[in-house]
């Protein structure tokens, strides 16, 4: 039986909840590249059935903040999603921040070692190093969706060199969290 993966490819196009900005590139299209091209890896792979978010680069969700992760929620819990997984860019004021991340709801959530893997997977690709993971059980996304689920920061869209490999190559992004996927389910 193939596990249901929902790919949330983090913010609007435009308000509302459009994302950070950064060396010329915004969140949301980079967001929404990595996320197509995570779905068609996991789709390819066999094991895995998916849905996303934003299934066009201009498709708005919701016509509030609220609205738009109340949307990517309910998409994902209508799905029956196994595991909800957000995908995000970090920013920052210091352009030296690098790295990616992953937050989770809880300390004790089981989403916890998908997480783990992931980051590993990113690092492995991009050569950018992990952050750890975290938890903010004040994320909505986090906390309403009834599976086990991952915000994952990608990079710093502010770093100059991560933005540059977002940039040139966000396939590199979707191919490490991939990797992460496919370690955790698969070994």
């Amino acid at each position: 039986m193939a596990i249901r993966i929902f790919i949330d490819q983090g913010h609007n196009p435009q308000n509302p909840n459009a994302g950070a900005e950064g060396n010329g590139l915004r969140e949301q299209d980079i967001t929404y590249a990595v996320g197509q091209e995570l779905a068609r890896l996991l789709r390819q792979n066999g094991n895995y059935e998916v849905a996303l978010s934003r299934n066009s680069p201009t498709e708005i969700l919701g016509s509030s903040n609220a609205g738009s992760l109340a949307a990517r929620v309910r998409a994902a819990n209508d799905f029956g999603a196994d595991y909800f997984i957000s995908i995000h860019t970090n920013a920052s004021q210091y352009p030296s921040a690098m790295g990616s991340e992953a937050i989770v709801y809880s300390k004790e959530s089981p989403a916890i070692p998908l997480a783990e893997s992931i980051l590993q997977g990113l690092e492995y690709a991009t050569g950018f190093p992990e952050r750890g993971v975290y938890s903010r059980p004040t994320l909505y996304v986090l906390r309403r969706t009834d599976m086990p689920a991952v915000l994952v920061e990608i990079g710093f869209i502010t770093n100059p060199e991560e933005a540059a490999l977002m940039e040139a190559d966000p396939g590199q992004f979707a191919a490490g969290i991939y990797n992460g996927i496919r370690n955790y389910f698969e070994n």
